[in-house]
């Protein structure tokens, strides 16, 4: 079943000049990831430190491979950039509905 992951994040101000830079590199994996469907990035329109990224996943299982690719081989420097701990919401689709 295919999983939608939000990813809430708080940039420190003085980093939101180079966040957009690092994440398009950042992305280049995350979109290449097996299982990824997309990734969209929303900007909010009242606080330029704050973006969630729409992640769309094959499975759940597609997810967690890539959250421990991340984690591992795969790690980024994205934390020096964040003002607060990332909010990781995940949801599945309800087609029946």
């Amino acid at each position: 079943m295919a999983l939608i992951v939000l990813l809430d994040l708080r940039l420190k101000p003085e980093a939101v000049l180079g966040a957009e830079a690092m994440l398009r590199d950042i992305l280049v994996g995350t979109r290449a990831f097996e299982g990824c469907l997309g990734v969209d990035v929303l900007l909010d329109c009242d606080d330029p430190a704050h973006m969630i990224l729409l992640e769309r996943w094959a499975s759940a299982e597609a997810d967690a491979a890539y959250r421990h690719w991340r984690a591992g081989a795969g790690a980024t420097d994205l934390g020096s950039l964040l003002a607060s701990i990332p909010q990781i919401s995940m949801f599945e689709i309800a087609s029946d509905i």
